[in-house]
């Protein structure tokens, strides 16, 4: 898709959206991740948390995040605590066996690739199983405080809805917002537009 298709509308004053929602955000909710984040989660634990948040609610992901944090903040606690007791404890997110079975994956990973750290290069975490763009990109905003551009429903939907880009997929408007959205933008942009379409 050319350039003409994915990023429009030059005249849009993104510096001015950004700023509006800026402003409004103090009354809005955090977007979990960010919540959780927030309250000094590591990379692995946001990488953990985002991997629940998948397809969940954020009261459930949150409940559910604190219940397995009480038992396992890192690779090694993770794969001591086992598939089994971890399903247990994530229950009820989103495809809560196959979560569990991927959190002992991506735990075994770190442990043998990564010498137990969270990378922090897109590259590399893409190689985890499970771990998509969208995940990837929020790993490194919230747990690295990185450049990067996470784009869920929200930012696909609301970046197209106010004419910034033109894309029919959330890849293709990260790919546009790369190329468009200054960089200044970048960090929080996933967070000012997921608390906006929550409201």
């Amino acid at each position: 898709m050319s350039k003409k298709k994915t990023a429009v509308d030059t005249a849009f004053d993104i510096d001015r959206f950004v700023a509006l929602l800026s402003a409004a955000y103090a009354g809005w909710r955090a977007p979990i991740i960010t919540f959780i984040a927030n309250r000094g989660a590591t990379p692995f634990e946001v990488l953990v948390s985002t991997i629940l948040s998948l397809r969940t609610k954020d009261e459930v992901t949150a409940q559910a995040a604190a219940r397995l944090f009480e038992h396992a903040r890192t690779p090694e606690a993770l794969l001591a605590l086992g598939e089994a007791q971890t399903a247990r404890l994530i229950y009820p997110v989103g495809f809560y066996p196959t979560k569990s079975r991927r959190l002992m994956q991506i735990s075994r990973q770190i442990l043998d690739e990564f010498q137990g750290k969270v990378p922090d290069a897109l590259d590399a975490l893409l190689t985890l199983p499970g771990v998509g763009r969208k995940t990837a990109n929020l790993v490194l905003v919230e747990g690295y405080h990185m450049d990067a551009i996470c784009v869920d429903t929200h930012v696909h939907r609301i970046s197209n809805r106010i004419g910034y880009v033109r894309t029919r997929t959330p890849e293709q408007t990260e790919m546009a917002l790369r190329d468009k959205l200054p960089r200044r933008h970048w960090i929080r942009y996933n967070e000012l537009l997921v608390a906006f379409g929550q409201v």
